[in-house]
């Protein structure tokens, strides 16, 4: 057997392990940044486009006007990352225009409670789409401030956050 022979094996190996989940991450990588996707950002202007394709030169499907605004990048190329918003629809955005600060959308009517509990009592109750600076997140609660207000959210009441995120 001569040597060309083996340069398939890796991959064989390689597809084997990877069907059998051996190898499997069960959060994809992107490719520019090594971070994980998809995930969560906003905005950082104002007025923010969204592209067909990652270049300036393609056009501009959707104007956003809505500084903070939380979308999740699910791809990556150079400098252009492609955002989703809460309602399933996005484009390319270039990195530049995106924050790491993160933000949640209320799905619909919700309210912030002091503590996270249910019982606990509420400090604000607010309308669908509206939106806070998250601060931290537990299982199943996350801390939000909105308008001077803060308080605690259960997490399936919004938009912008991981089920399995946790940070302090």
């Amino acid at each position: 057997m001569n040597v060309k022979n083996f340069a398939f094996i890796p991959v064989v190996l390689a597809a084997l392990l990877l069907g059998t989940g051996v190898m499997a991450d069960p959060k994809t990588k992107g490719p520019v940044t090594r971070l994980d996707l998809p995930r969560f950002v906003s905005l950082k202007h104002d007025t923010t486009n969204a592209r067909r394709g990652p270049s300036r030169t393609h056009r501009i499907d959707w104007v956003y006007k809505r500084r903070h605004l939380p979308v999740q990048i699910v791809a990556e190329y150079e400098h252009w990352r492609k955002v989703r918003d809460h309602d399933g629809l996005g484009g390319w955005v270039h990195a530049r225009l995106l924050s790491g600060n993160r933000y949640a959308l209320f799905q619909a009517d919700g309210q912030l409670h002091l503590q996270p509990d249910a019982r606990s009592p509420v400090v604000a109750t607010v309308g669908p789409l509206v939106m806070g600076e998250l601060k931290a997140c537990q299982k199943t609660w996350c801390k939000l401030e909105l308008d001077g207000a803060r308080g605690w959210a259960e997490k399936t009441a919004l938009w912008g956050v991981d089920a399995d995120e946790v940070f302090d």
